[in-house]
């Protein structure tokens, strides 16, 4: 059996150093093993800088080595269903950039490959893999019955000419931003919302730079995302959860290592949390090693990255905007 995972990386984007060159460097079970680029000399620039052993100038290439295991892929929104779909049939196993996909059906078409090929598939939510994740859920269960579940992600990213703002691409804020938030109030909220209204500020034609909904969860309990990436609202990184016994409040739950807080108060008791620093793209590419190498479970399948779409497309339908499509 094999002791480590040789991975390929679909295009220099700007993550893949964060996201997946300096983690491998410190995960024994990983390899980034060659990266491929539609400009083989960018490609070649990008693999000296950051000691990729394997250059490919086209992304079927890459697909097509055997020396490669599994595919990171960290393209614009609107590839990601493409390029995952397209290395599960070349047999590679896939760690795909959030949002998994441009909407929910494709997401479901990409979940229905994953299944019937038997390989691995995670959606690249690094911060569900940190140990402050976890004890986020262990705190929610002393709070009683939930009464509302909140979740914010705003930064500033005023390049308008940036992908991330690309209607073809499937971008906007809700897409790049808020499915972190998305995500954590499905996470932290214990079952499925029901979004119940929307409203967007808009940076071009069907394209958000803010998002703010209101949902509703089957229980009872309410949940709000907000999410921003041009607004007065210039960072706010944080989730909170209120509950008959009282509330948790955390600051930066989606990197921790740059630091975070957790404040839990419980029956008129407060006390404050802290975490390792370690970076939680660690902690997730040992995840993903783990589940390719050993068959070790995960939070972020494929099947939970389409329940985080079918949100995302029915905030969009909710603020009158269109469900992004594939590219």
């Amino acid at each position: 059996m094999a002791d480590h995972v040789r991975i390929g990386v679909l295009g220099a984007a700007r993550i893949v150093p964060a996201a997946l060159v300096r983690p491998g460097r410190s995960v024994a079970s990983v390899e980034v093993a060659a990266v491929a680029a539609r400009d083989v000399g960018r490609a070649q620039h990008f693999a000296d800088r950051h000691g990729i052993p394997r250059v490919h100038g086209s992304y079927e290439e890459l697909l097509d080595d055997p020396n490669v295991d599994a595919v990171y892929v960290p393209l614009p929104n609107g590839l990601h269903g493409k390029w995952t779909t397209a290395a599960l049939a070349a047999g590679k196993h896939v760690l795909c950039e959030k949002p998994f996909a441009a909407n929910a059906d494709e997401a479901a078409e990409v979940a229905a490959a994953a299944k019937s090929s038997g390989l691995v598939v995670m959606e690249a939510f690094h911060y569900r893999y940190h140990p402050l994740a976890p004890r986020l859920a262990e705190v929610v269960a002393e709070l009683g019955e939930l009464r509302h579940v909140e979740a914010r992600m705003c930064f500033p990213l005023p390049r308008f000419g940036d992908i991330r703002y690309s209607l073809e691409l499937a971008g906007g804020a809700l897409m790049d931003a808020g499915c972190y938030p998305v995500n954590a109030v499905r996470y932290l909220g214990g079952a499925e919302p029901e979004v119940k209204s929307a409203r967007a500020l808009l940076k071009g034609d069907g394209v958000d730079r803010a998002m703010r909904a209101e949902l509703k969860f089957p229980a009872g309990h309410t949940g709000t995302v907000v999410t921003s990436m041009w607004s007065r609202s210039l960072l706010r990184l944080s989730a909170k959860v209120l509950g008959a016994n009282g509330e948790l409040r955390v600051f930066n739950p989606f990197a921790p290592q740059f630091g975070h807080r957790l404040v839990v108060r419980v029956n008129g008791h407060r006390r404050v949390e802290r975490f390792d620093r370690r970076p939680s793209y660690e902690y997730q590419l040992e995840a993903f090693a783990d589940a390719v190498l050993h068959g070790k479970p995960f939070p972020t399948t494929a099947d939970d990255a389409v329940a985080t779409m079918r949100v995302v497309d029915d905030i969009y339908r909710a603020a009158g905007l269109p469900v992004r499509q594939p590219s």
